[in-house]
């Protein structure tokens, strides 16, 4: 009996990053299929809007049938459940990240029995955050070097 290994990358990719990238890479290696679940939170304010951060990802990954791209409300943990998949993929640049992204894992473990999986990104990556790239962007700098080509056409 083959049952499909499944991952959730959840994030609000606002925007997809190379580190985005190269953690949805990683996770095919080890997973059948990653859905790439991009969070719309109608309390934050989004750089980019819910349909072009969909765009991106599916620009980015339209030659692999492995990655799935959704949107999705609520609670990560629930939207796991609603698609019976137990895994979350969850990306690491340094300890800061670890100590954040442990508790959120512990939380999810605890409302549904789901598991993070955590890839280190690599040391070319390792400092871009969306963050420092929508900082970049607003003040007219050259942003394209932290990003795929669907965010920089």
């Amino acid at each position: 009996l083959w049952i499909m290994r499944r991952a959730i990358f959840p994030g609000s990719f606002d925007p997809l990053t190379l580190g985005h990238c190269e953690i949805i890479k990683k996770a095919i290696q080890v997973f059948d299929q990653v859905i790439v679940a991009v969070g719309n939170n109608s309390e934050k304010k989004y750089m980019f809007s819910l349909d072009q951060r969909l765009d991106f990802i599916s620009f980015e990954f339209k030659n692999n049938p492995l990655v799935l791209v959704e949107k999705y409300d609520g609670l990560t943990a629930e939207f796991c459940k609603s698609k019976n998949i137990k895994h979350i993929v969850r990306g690491l640049r340094n300890p800061a990240d670890f100590e954040f992204e442990k508790k959120i894992a512990l939380f999810n473990n605890s409302l549904e029995e789901i598991e993070t999986i955590f890839f280190l990104t690599s040391p070319n990556n390792a400092f871009i955050s969306s963050s420092m790239v929508r900082e970049i962007i607003e003040n007219g700098g050259n942003y394209k070097k932290f990003v795929p080509e669907s965010v920089s056409a």
